[in-house]
């Protein structure tokens, strides 16, 4: 082998090394995110026939309900351009998850201070939980076009501080 080949064969390897190297490190970073780290993709918890939202447990209480000490479930209907219910009011530190679904067409769920960005698919159920570690008003809006009044669907989080 000359000399010249040996340069050209350290510069192939310089290339191919990374590229095969920075696939591999995200992929591992990728699962350990996944399984490690239990953070994953909020998905489909269940279906339910929109047409019958009101009656269907527990979209037919929508709203807050306390499930632990420091732990709430928001239950929440997205239909054309609303949020039922608009406010909800925690105690500061409180997690939350976020049950909703739509009544009619795709809607979106978006905290962005809150790290909340899910879609609300008529027939779907989707699940989400968060923590409000400081008190403070958190607004939160639809990010799916949903028609003419699309930007007036919003709601607010209000925390209160504790005493």
């Amino acid at each position: 082998m000359a000399k010249n080949d040996t340069t050209l064969y350290l510069y192939e390897l310089a290339w191919i090394l990374p590229s095969v190297a920075l696939p591999v490190g995200m992929l591992a970073a990728l699962l350990v995110t996944a399984f490690g780290a239990h953070i994953h993709l909020p998905g489909q918890a269940a279906t339910l026939d929109p047409a019958h939202i009101d009656t269907t447990s527990p979209f037919d209480q929508p709203g807050l309900v306390e499930v632990g000490v420091g732990r709430y479930e928001a239950r929440i209907i997205a239909g054309i351009w609303f949020f039922n219910p608009p406010e909800i009011r925690v105690p500061e530190g409180s997690e939350v998850t976020f049950v909703g679904t739509s009544r009619d067409v795709i809607h979106g769920l978006f905290l962005p201070d809150a790290d909340v960005n899910v879609m609300l698919i008529p027939g779907q159920v989707t699940r989400i939980t968060t923590r409000f570690p400081k008190a403070g008003e958190y607004t939160f809006i639809c990010h799916e076009y949903c028609g003419l009044a699309h930007h007036t669907m919003a709601g607010k989080v209000i925390v209160e501080p504790l005493e």
